[in-house]
């Protein structure tokens, strides 16, 4: 069993670190980003807009994939709002509409001079509300960012994004249709908030804007793995175990059997009277239920003390721990040879009143209870190890 135990821990961890190794290859090569100027046929047009008297000075311009606004807010409207945007169009400059509804989450890195909070936002195209090319009419779910001069990397949850409520009073919508479409995006944009500074030349720029979608099957593949690979090494622990328990109980049963006087054991000349009347009671009368040390010194004429010491140099046991051996290799066999007899049967046949005491001494004999070692012994005749 320790060369099992040996193998199979081996085995065990090897396994555990291909599964770590691969777990992380999986499940890191799942996360699948794309960069938003880099996509296949992406093309766009800047567009800004503001409220009316909202600023003095706006110039918005996309260089080397950062769209950077600057402006200065102005103080004659009470909510002054600029914003740019990347509207979408096709290679012939129409308006598009993009899929990203398999992108989970947006990332960019915003920089504001002087530091503030903008918002940042897209237009969706509503089949039952939006009109084509009247933005006012798309949905737009929105979110707000802290943004300073040093920069920040932002990460938005697309699904998590907040429709305005001034969007839907305009539409005259019910409070609660707030929901929204990754299907047909067609635009997003930058704009200031009602924390904007007023009268102050501001700058924001945001760049590196990335897509990020996850890869499923590399953690369906991981799964797939996981299961057979683990239950592989459970079927071939389980097997290899039971095979091993029962060349371990064999070679039990072979090593115990020349015990049985009466059978197999071949007591060798002993230059004591006294040693051989003992050693001679116990082969014969081993499964007397009433056999005790009292009845041992009685019919040896060797006292207490004696019996043991002789046992114990000769045996290596006690009266007791030789007894229940005999009694337990005795009934090895007959769990093997007479399989219509029933444990308790058994039990009680090489001296034992009590079968749960005697299934107790046998598992702790043999390490396995006797139905067990019985099944065991079936298998091992049905199917021989290999």
């Amino acid at each position: 069993m320790h060369a099992l135990y040996s193998k199979a821990l081996f085995r065990l961890v090897l396994l555990l670190g291909v599964s770590i190794l691969i777990g992380y290859l999986c499940v890191s090569r799942s996360y699948h980003s794309v960069a938003l100027f880099e996509q296949e046929d992406f093309s766009w047009e800047l567009r800004t807009h503001s409220t009316n008297d909202a600023t003095t000075n706006l110039h918005a311009r996309v260089d080397a994939a950062r769209l950077i606004m600057e402006f200065v807010l102005s103080g004659s409207n009470p909510h002054p709002y600029v914003s740019s945007g990347l509207f979408f169009t096709d290679r012939n400059g129409r308006p598009a509409l993009f899929d990203w509804s398999r992108f989970g989450k947006i990332s960019f890195e915003a920089r504001c001079f002087p530091a503030g909070t903008i918002r940042v936002g897209l237009a969706t195209f509503d089949d039952k509300l939006s009109k084509p090319g009247d933005l006012m009419t798309y949905r737009s779910p929105l979110a707000y960012v802290n943004c300073n001069q040093d920069g920040a990397r932002v990460e938005l949850d697309l699904a998590h994004l907040a429709i305005p409520e001034w969007w839907v009073d305009m539409n005259k919508l019910n409070p609660s249709d707030l929901g929204y479409s990754l299907d047909k995006v067609a635009q997003i944009e930058v704009g200031t908030s009602n924390a904007s500074r007023v009268g102050t030349p501001s700058r924001i720029e945001i760049a590196g804007i990335e897509m990020h979608d996850r890869k499923y099957g590399y953690l369906y593949f991981l799964a797939a793995f996981l299961v057979l690979s683990w239950a592989a090494f459970g079927f071939w622990f389980i097997r290899q175990y039971a095979l091993a328990l029962t060349n371990d109980l064999q070679g039990r049963m072979q090593k115990d059997l020349p015990l049985v006087a009466y059978q197999q054991l071949a007591l060798e000349p002993h230059r004591e009277k006294g040693k051989s009347a003992i050693l001679k009671l116990l082969a014969t009368r081993y499964a007397d239920s009433e056999l005790d040390l009292e009845t041992v010194v009685s019919e040896t004429g060797v006292n207490r003390n004696k019996v043991n010491d002789i046992l114990k140099a000769e045996m290596g046991y006690t009266f007791i721990g030789y007894l229940n051996k005999l009694r337990l290799t005795e009934a090895s066999r007959l769990l093997v040879e007479n399989t219509s007899a029933s444990i308790a049967e058994i039990a009680y046949s090489v001296g034992y009143k009590n079968s749960s005491y005697f299934n107790k001494l046998f598992k702790e004999e043999y390490q396995c209870t006797p139905k067990a070692f019985r099944d065991a012994c079936k298998k091992e005749a049905r199917e021989p190890a290999l």
